[in-house]
């Protein structure tokens, strides 16, 4: 009888603890750890806790437990978010790249010549808060909530959700649940020295792992049965990995995330723990194993899911989450500019009231106003109307407005230089910027330029810059063959200052057009003494005199990557109208230069690419001077007048007042940012080519490059080796660093 009543005593406690720890139709929290990558395990648990039948009735998390418990809250199945990831190009999200095509063409040049950029103020260098704005992430995180922007408490949402933030002033716990879903997200996971802090409130927030990595609590007055908990924070080294730096910093910050988790394990009633020691906060490229250690990890806890899921009787459902690949903007609501005028930063962002628009274009627009560097913050939210979205950004105005920039570029040409910047913006007018370039070096120049910025109306710019060579190897075919053809080159003295005035302006995003005035200064001598046994001086000038002329441009200009396309169209067109020069002594005939290029960019394979361009130039006019004739031969990007690159010649080998030329390159990234490519070129270039109908002829002239690329954040390094069947010349081109 007494072992009867014992058993009885066990079974009804068994029943009991069953009872309470699966009562019917249990209502479940789900907390979810910071961890930077680490935190894409949570994306394996809720594919298992779906495919369970496991309902979720509140979601808390902090840092990346926030970015994946917010998707789930806003609806979001843990297979949707698994395909977001797959589609994510992390390298882009973490950095402030912005694409190419979304920045105007002056800050294309800008971006396209210096390697770093460094605030100074009261002539102090001051460092970066942080490696990334997140402008990136933000739009991301805006757009895959776009289906729950109306709301505004987050116990509305289709799971109710909070997550932790950190005051960077006061050191204490932020609960965000109320706001703005992304701008939330975004506070958040904005991870010390990676991401800069996010206002809001009027607080200044930072990644919410700081003060409370598990956020648990918060869920025990969530009126919620059981409690399901993912933890991905890192355990303490052992005293073998103790040897380094950066761990010795990592078991620092670890001490007081064991600390943190005392008890709170007590509060979990299925504390999940996936094994992604191999992993660090930025393993991002290892999104597909650390989903799977996820996975392994939730199914190490089946039985008591499985009891979870029975007890609700639930099927997971995929919501409806819209495919925003439009959005149409009624309203552009900007409130607090100081600085700049509505018109600038609607011009920078490239959209109007009323218009329909991608949002990838939208984003485009956004990277495009944050790449002037102008603004510190620009947070944005849509509130949706009967048709369409208001948009409403706040706007932090940068505090700097005087930078120091530097580069260094070597190539044969150029040869070496270290090129200095002071850029200050705001200098007389709101949207002005005036830029200084000092290239020290074997060729000394510098480089001018004061830019008014309209936006979409007509801007303004000055630009004035000086280039000099010495003993630079006949550079327009000036020496006449004819006359003296026992000479076949001289060394030259080149110096020019160049100096324009000019007004342009945006249509429809990437296509610009320019108009202006120029004054060139030309001076071309020679001290070589194989040419001066003719004539009894110690220096011939070839050119020394100013010539004044009216320009006009047109570009269409959608290439995504300068040195290494792989997609886009680029159309530019030249045109100067030589009007008078500052030599009074002799007569002077107007003469006109005309030239335009066309390319195309595009993918024809996996990691493969091919641009294929056709470029042409012609004079119409008589004039005496052969120093603005065009020029081919050699390997660069910035040339100076009317030389272009042309493989397989030395540089400036071949001349012509007319020529034509056609290019293909074949890329293979075979590894990121590593290139192998192909080029060849051919072209017909002589005097009045188009007059004479040789520019229909079959090319004159050919050349072949087979080459390495390597894309570093001080610009490309590129070594060519370059050939030619008609020439027998074969020649490496070696460039280093952005072109200057």
């Amino acid at each position: 009888m007494r072992n009867l009543s014992i058993l009885f005593f066990i079974f009804f406690f068994y029943w009991s603890f069953s009872q309470e720890s699966a009562p019917k139709n249990p209502r479940v929290g789900l907390v979810l750890s910071g961890g930077g990558a680490k935190g894409l395990a949570h994306v394996g648990v809720l594919k298992t806790l779906d495919s369970l039948g496991v309902r979720v009735d509140y979601v808390a998390g902090t840092s990346m437990g926030a970015v994946v418990g917010g998707l789930y809250a806003s609806g979001y199945t843990g297979k949707q978010i698994d395909s977001i990831i797959s589609a994510t190009n992390f390298d882009l999200l973490i950095s402030d790249d912005v694409p190419r095509k979304s920045k105007t063409f002056y800050e294309r040049k800008n971006a396209e010549k210096y390697a770093l950029s460094l605030p100074f103020n009261n002539f102090k260098i001051q460092l970066p808060s942080s490696i990334s704005r997140g402008q990136n992430a933000f739009n991301l995180l805006s757009k895959l909530t776009l289906n729950v922007s109306a709301i505004e408490d987050f116990s509305k949402l289709p799971i109710p959700f909070y997550c932790i933030a950190t005051n960077m002033q006061t050191g204490q716990e932020i609960i965000l649940d109320r706001g703005n879903l992304a701008q939330a997200i975004a506070a958040s996971s904005a991870l010390p020295t990676l991401y800069q802090p996010v206002r809001l409130d009027n607080k200044v927030l930072m990644d919410g792992g700081i003060v409370n990595n598990y956020p648990v609590r918060g869920l025990e007055s969530k009126d919620l049965d059981i409690i399901i908990g993912v933890d991905v924070k890192d355990e303490l080294l052992d005293i073998k990995d103790l040897e380094s730096l950066s761990n010795i910093l990592m078991q620092i910050n670890n001490f007081r995330g064991v600390k943190d988790m005392a008890g709170k394990v007590d509060l979990t009633d299925v504390y999940i723990k996936p094994d992604v020691s191999d992993y660090s906060i930025v393993s991002f490229k290892d999104g597909i194993k650390i989903i799977q250690k996820g996975q392994m990890a939730a199914l190490a806890h089946v039985e008591a899911l499985k009891k979870i899921a029975k007890a609700q009787n639930f099927i997971k459902r995929q919501a409806s989450t819209s495919n925003f690949d439009e959005i149409k903007i009624n309203n552009i609501s900007i409130p607090g500019l100081k600085k700049y005028t509505s018109s600038y930063v609607k011009g920078k962002l490239r959209f109007r009231s009323g218009e329909t628009i991608s949002f990838d274009d939208f984003s485009n627009g956004v990277n495009n106003l944050v790449a002037t560097n102008n603004f510190d913050s620009f947070l944005y939210k849509f509130l949706p109307t009967d048709q369409g979205y208001n948009f409403s950004a706040k706007v932090e105005e940068a505090k700097n407005t005087t930078f120091i920039k530097f580069g260094v570029h070597y190539d044969q040409l150029y040869k070496s230089g270290a090129l200095i910047n002071l850029t200050k913006k705001q200098f007389l007018l709101k949207n002005d910027v005036l830029s200084l370039d000092l290239i020290l070096g074997d060729n000394t120049r510098y480089n001018f330029d004061y830019y008014i910025d309209k936006g979409f109306y007509w801007s303004v710019g000055f630009n004035s810059k000086y280039l000099g060579f010495n003993n630079l190897t006949d550079p327009a075919g000036l020496i006449n063959e004819d006359v003296y053809p026992e000479i076949d080159k001289i060394q030259m003295n080149f110096r020019e200052f160049t100096h324009q005035f000019f007004v342009e302006t945006l249509i429809k995003k990437d296509l610009a057009i320019k108009i202006g005035v120029e004054l060139k200064d030309l001076q071309i001598t020679t001290n070589d003494n194989a040419f001066l046994t003719f004539f009894d001086t110690p220096e011939y000038k070839f050119e020394d005199r100013g010539f004044y002329s009216l320009f006009g441009s047109l570009k269409v200009d959608t290439i995504d990557n300068k040195f290494f396309p792989t997609s886009g169209f680029l159309f530019e067109g030249d045109f100067k109208l030589y009007v008078a020069s500052s030599d009074l002594k002799s007569d002077f005939n107007e003469f006109s230069i005309v030239k335009s290029q066309i390319s195309k960019a595009f993918k024809i394979a996996n990691k493969f690419s091919m641009s294929i361009g056709v470029e042409g130039g012609f004079k119409v006019g008589n004039s005496d001077s052969k120093a603005l004739h065009f020029g081919l031969g050699g390997y660069g990007v910035n040339y100076f007048n009317n030389y272009s690159t042309f493989y397989g010649y030395d540089y400036f080998s071949l001349n012509g007042n007319s020529f034509v030329k056609i290019a293909s390159t074949i890329d293979y990234e075979f590894i990121n940012k590593h290139h192998f490519n192909f080029s060849a070129n051919f072209a017909n270039i002589g005097d009045d080519i188009f007059l004479n109908n040789e520019w229909i002829d079959s090319p004159s002239y050919g050349g072949y490059s087979v080459g390495y690329g390597l894309e570093t954040i001080f610009g490309p390094v590129e070594l060519k080796y370059n050939w030619s069947s008609e020439s027998n010349n074969s020649v490496f081109f070696v460039n280093v660093g952005y072109n200057f």
